[in-house]
């Protein structure tokens, strides 16, 4: 088997990185290169980056964030929102990134996705899922949850692998955001029907969330974010702290010594010891 991929994904609003919850409810953590360079550095396998609000204007803004961080990290970078046509894929290829997924583009328009795929190549084109349970029925959404269609995800992700899609990226949109664990059961019934990488997304919320989903379900990598983001801003608000000389001596002594937690690695290590395949 593979390693699993650890990959952090950055959603970005106007040039900052945000965070909600399912979905919504955006809320602004801080710079995103900042947070691109640090997980590099940490070791993550890869990174998604994510146009927070491009599909609902119909236009991808993040090529100057990918050029510029493209020539720092050498690790792939995958970006998605508001990619509509071949000529916004171009665009963001050209300024520094490995892959692109898509979503709302080829809802509207399925004949889009194998048209794509040929152009640029499977292994460059990920479809994004955003699966939402109702009434003990799933069903495939878009424009962050907001747009949901009548199409069983299962039966979705088994089209898009038909038409060439290289790999599918799974979210559960009830689950994104809350750091309370995910839901196996839609991760189960589409990872028994493709062939294809399957990313799992949205939930996790400690190293035992991780772990219980890859024992059970035949996962290529797991995407984060709430989990990763929180750690750092903790980090930054204490190193905040520090420079603004507030709080007593000691306790300024004590946060100066403290190094920023890498995260990524001692999730590795935990998943390495419960003998899951990942890259250290």
């Amino acid at each position: 088997m593979k390693p699993l991929r650890i990959i952090p994904r950055i959603d970005i609003k106007n040039n900052n990185l945000i965070k909600g919850i399912n979905l919504e409810g955006l809320r602004v953590l801080g710079n995103p290169y900042d947070y691109a360079e640090a997980y590099f550095k940490d070791g993550a396998d890869e990174l998604i980056f994510n146009d927070a609000i491009a599909s609902l204007y119909g236009i991808n803004s993040l090529h100057k964030i990918i050029k510029s961080l493209a020539k720092n990290i050498s690790i792939p970078i995958c970006v998605g929102g508001g990619l509509q046509s071949i000529k916004d894929i171009e665009k963001i290829f050209f300024s520094g990134a490995d892959k692109v997924y898509v979503n709302s583009a080829i809802l509207r328009n399925r004949f889009l996705l194998k048209k794509i795929a040929n152009h640029f190549g499977s292994a460059n084109i990920t479809v994004c899922i955003e699966a939402i349970s109702y009434q003990n029925k799933f069903y495939t959404s878009y424009l962050a949850g907001r747009e949901i269609v009548e199409i069983n995800p299962v039966d979705w992700a088994k089209f898009c692998e038909g038409e060439g899609c290289g790999e599918i990226l799974l979210t559960s949109v009830e689950n994104e955001g809350l750091m309370q664990g995910t839901t196996s059961k839609i991760f189960e019934k589409i990872s028994n029907k493709i062939k294809i990488p399957l990313l799992a997304h949205g939930g996790f919320g400690s190293f035992k969330d991780i772990y219980n989903l890859v024992k059970n379900v035949d996962v290529s990598g797991v995407v984060i974010a709430s989990l990763f983001h929180y750690e750092y801003v903790y980090y930054l608000k204490h190193k905040k702290i520090v420079s603004s000389k507030i709080g007593n001596y000691s306790y300024l002594e004590n946060i100066k010594k403290k190094k920023r937690r890498n995260i990524i690695s001692e999730l590795k290590k935990y998943l390495k010891n419960k003998k899951i395949n990942v890259r250290i």
